[in-house]
């Protein structure tokens, strides 16, 4: 169903009402589940679900309007609510209060569940049951900030366009700093001179026609903003920065035109201190400026990866250049020696190495021969390489890669909601605190001018830029480098919990283990030989894409046997499968199958433990006929990755718990945990028991961390506080974690939970000296012991400090590629 097609939520009767699209509903039950579940959703007062056009609509009681939670409910229920992803670029945000307010305004537009708004990259991310968006530009337009949507289908144009309009908007806030800089400097300049001594006096009416274009053309931006921010009825920094310098230079040109009568006392005014402050901001927002585009480098050098044109090669073996978006699935790409890989696709022709550490972060390059699969943005060694192209646009992993990485730079992490808290509030108590400040000084007896600087010097040194600066600033910066070393972060919350993990849980085949496990033994039972029990296993295995399958198809290739037919053939989940051969029913599985199905296996059993004790897996292929019978036993050995216990012993002394987890026998299980070192082995856990064991880990009271690379491990990794997937692994796995390491490297794990760890402690610190600049500046400059000068300039110094300690992070380096850690 269209999400554009529904209703949009409206006022009805008191009630805030809102009609979500719904899928997966299929008969009356399903119904009552979902209203059900919606009715239990704090703040609804009445729910109704219609089957036929397949919505939602839900009641609200005034004021306690949740859609989030209305949608969460609906997904645990078990169905999908329809809902629409918009992205828009926001221009004009200056502060922490100006990003609140944009996404008060979005999230107000009909139809919208959530808006997320990202000052450090000027982004908001919506999402919504219902609107256009035409509709979300007019809101932030009201909101008094241009948009514009952001193109995912060109994006790497529109990131070029964007990237083009910031630099020129650099470029004009310099020219803006200079001009001011060169207008203050006569203004300052015999302030900075009395300190030696040297008196110099400028007149008062060529400090006026200085300071005169500082405050009212290169201070205009402060006027536009304040002046939107009032009629928002709300504030920001401008409208507090507008303020301040207003009253300064206002007082200054009261004194220029109405002298005191004791010309004693004259003379003196404070057009340096307007102008000043004006050029002391203006550099502090062009530093600014440069340093949060410096957040997003990861993601230009990510874009910049994918070349514009491709070589395609038609039946008639000519050559033809096109855009890469022309490209279409199953053409065939030549791509030459030092050239990058335009699409994703699978290597026909030729042998090369391929760079892919700017995709995974693996140093070395890999090679390729025919038949392997090759990555778009990765770099062609010495070979000239004929490829057939999978994926193209959105749908290439590099695509993949920039929207993963996007998503988790434009979200919240949770602790941004106590900032969201403080920043709305955070104006109107820095203007209520310089009133006190005007009124107080003046109750004690101080002169005006007196009275009016202390209270402009609160106004100029309140700075909520920095708290809104603190955390999306080492988001970025952190998810740009993790994503550089083949980590990708795929959301805030994920970044942010997984320093407090305590508990690994590996998932063992393809995560520990190599994932290509080879057949080593095939033990036939009496009356039963070799050739017949691979004959046999391999007509079962025929067809299948599961590595033991893939193991027996090959054991029986190299000895020239060919598969028996076999149909019917019916999986059974965790335990093995079933079919029915020319001499009837057979099955082929596990040792807890042969259990369940009465079949004795004792004349084997001893052969079996000896297998499991040296670490391999066991299947047992068996005959279901009137008289059941053990037909013979098949092991598999799947070596350790050569990193695994490396990365076992980085979490362990670290103090970390390291636990595998297998569907695997328990001797199995034992002998591979003890190469690797891991004290603790949970065995013959079914597929579906996994997430139950990871759930029970959780309620013991730690924070764990599931690591796993298959469908079947998708449920553990939805159930751990963090969820880590194998990007060699399946797309299923992949989209359900938080994080995805793009190599098949253990190792990784480690250095996913210590970026995490020094990305929070960024976010941690940065709040600290945002909420110190403050704590202590206002206080200070409410008793007159800072300057508006001095205001300004520590307004200015706080912004860039926050957005600079975040940019350390781009020093870290992977301890898996074998580098030490910045």
């Amino acid at each position: 169903m269209d999400a554009a097609s529904a209703l949009s939520p409206r006022q009805d009767s008191g009630d805030d009402t809102l009609v979500i699209p719904v899928e997966g509903m299929s008969c009356a039950s399903c119904v009552g589940r979902v209203e059900r579940a919606i009715r239990g959703v704090p703040g609804v007062s009445e729910v109704s679900v219609n089957l036929a056009t397949e919505r939602a609509e839900v009641s609200f009681e005034n004021g306690r309007r949740s859609p989030g939670a209305v949608t969460e409910a609906i997904i645990e229920a078990g169905y999908t609510p329809v809902t629409r992803t918009f992205e828009l670029n926001i221009a004009g945000m200056t502060c922490a209060s100006c990003a609140g307010r944009v996404e008060k305004a979005l999230a107000s537009v009909p139809g919208v569940l959530e808006a997320s708004v990202n000052l450090a990259s000027e982004t908001a991310r919506i999402e919504s049951t219902s609107t256009s968006p035409a509709a979300l530009i007019r809101a932030a337009e009201d909101a008094g900030y241009s948009a514009s949507v952001r193109d995912a289908a060109g994006a790497k144009a529109s990131a070029d366009a964007e990237d083009a309009r910031r630099e020129a908007v650099a470029r004009r806030e310099l020219m803006h700093v200079v001009i001011a800089a060169l207008l203050s400097a006569p203004l300052v300049l015999p302030m900075l001179l009395a300190l030696f001594g040297i008196a110099l006096t400028v007149p008062g009416w060529v400090q006026l026609v200085l300071a005169t274009p500082v405050q009212f053309w290169l201070g205009a931006r402060f006027y536009r903003a304040g002046w939107k921010a009032l009629k928002a009825r709300t504030g920001n920094m401008d409208l507090l920065v507008a303020l301040g310098t207003s009253a300064a230079y206002g007082l200054s040109v009261y004194q220029l035109l109405v002298p005191p009568a004791d010309h004693s006392a004259g003379g003196h005014y404070y057009f340096e201190a307007s102008a000043a402050v004006i050029t002391l901001i203006l550099l502090g927002k062009w530093l600014e400026g440069r340093a949060k585009r410096q957040t997003g480098a990861a993601i230009r050098a990510l874009m910049a990866l994918r070349p514009d044109h491709a070589r395609v090669v038609g039946p008639d073996g000519a050559e033809r250049e096109i855009g890469v978006e022309e490209v279409r699935v199953g053409d065939r790409v030549r791509v030459r020696p030092g050239e990058r890989i335009p699409v994703d696709g699978v290597l026909q022709d030729g042998a090369s190495s391929i760079d892919e550490s700017l995709l995974t972060g693996e140093s070395m390059p890999i090679a390729k021969a025919v038949g392997d699969k090759v990555t778009g943005g990765s770099m062609n060694g010495e070979g000239l390489i004929l490829i057939e192209t999978t994926a193209v646009g959105a749908e290439t992993t590099l695509a993949r890669i920039v929207r993963l990485v996007e998503s988790a730079q434009g979200a919240k992490a949770p602790i941004q909601r106590l900032v969201d808290r403080v920043s709305a509030v955070f104006v109107p108590v820095v203007i209520a605190i310089a009133a006190v400040t005007l009124l107080g000084w003046l109750l004690f007896g101080a002169g005006i001018d007196v009275a009016i600087l202390n209270a402009v010097s609160v106004l100029v040194i309140a700075c909520p830029c920095a708290l809104g600066l603190a955390t999306p600033t080492a988001i970025m910066a952190g998810t740009g480098v993790a994503a550089r070393a083949g980590v990708l972060i795929k959301d805030a919350e994920a970044l942010e919990t997984a320093h407090r993990v305590d508990t690994v849980v590996f998932d063992k085949t393809g995560t520990l283990t190599e994932g290509r496990p080879r057949l080593v033994a095939a033990i036939p039972a009496e009356g039963m030989d070799e050739a017949g029990l691979l004959e046999l296993a391999a007509g079962l295995q025929a067809g299948s894409e599961h590595p033991l399958a893939r193991a027996v198809i090959t054991a029986a290739e190299e000895r020239a046997i060919s598969p028996s037919e076999v149909r019917n053939l019916r999986a059974l989940p965790g335990r093995g499968l079933s079919a029915t051969s020319a001499s009837g029913p057979v099955m082929l599985g596990s040792t807890r199958l042969m259990e369940e199905s009465d079949i004795a296996i004792t004349a084997l059993a001893h052969r079996a433990l000896q297998l499991e004790q040296e670490g391999r897996t066991i299947s047992w292929l068996a005959e279901l006929g009137e008289a059941k019978r053990l037909v013979g036993l098949l092991a598999f050995g799947d070596e350790p990755k050569a990193a695994a216990m490396a990365a076992v012993g980085v979490l362990q002394a670290r103090g970390i718990r390291a636990i595998m987890l297998t569907g695997d026998n328990e001797g199995s299980a034992r002998a591979v945990a003890a190469r690797l070192g891991i004290d603790e082995a949970i065995a013959n856990v079914l597929p579906e028991k996994k997430a139950e064991v990871v759930a029970g880990l959780r309620e013991r009271g730690g924070t764990v961390a599931m690591v796993g690379d298959g469908v079947n491990d998708a449920p553990a990794l939805a159930a751990a506080d963090v969820g880590i997937a194998m990007a060699t692994g399946t797309d299923v796995a992949m989209h359900t974690a938080g994080v995805t390491l793009m190599r098949g490297d253990p190792r990784l794990v480690a250095d996913a939970l210590e970026i995490s760890g020094r990305t929070y402690s960024k976010i941690r610190q940065g709040l600290f000296w945002a909420f110190i600049y403050n704590i202590v500046g206002i206080p200070l400059a409410a008793l007159g012991y800072l300057s508006p000068v001095v205001a300004g300039a520590a307004m200015a110094l706080s912004s860039v400090s926050v957005v600079g300690n975040a940019l350390t992070l781009r020093r870290w380096r992977p301890a898996a590629n074998g580098k030490a850690h910045a």
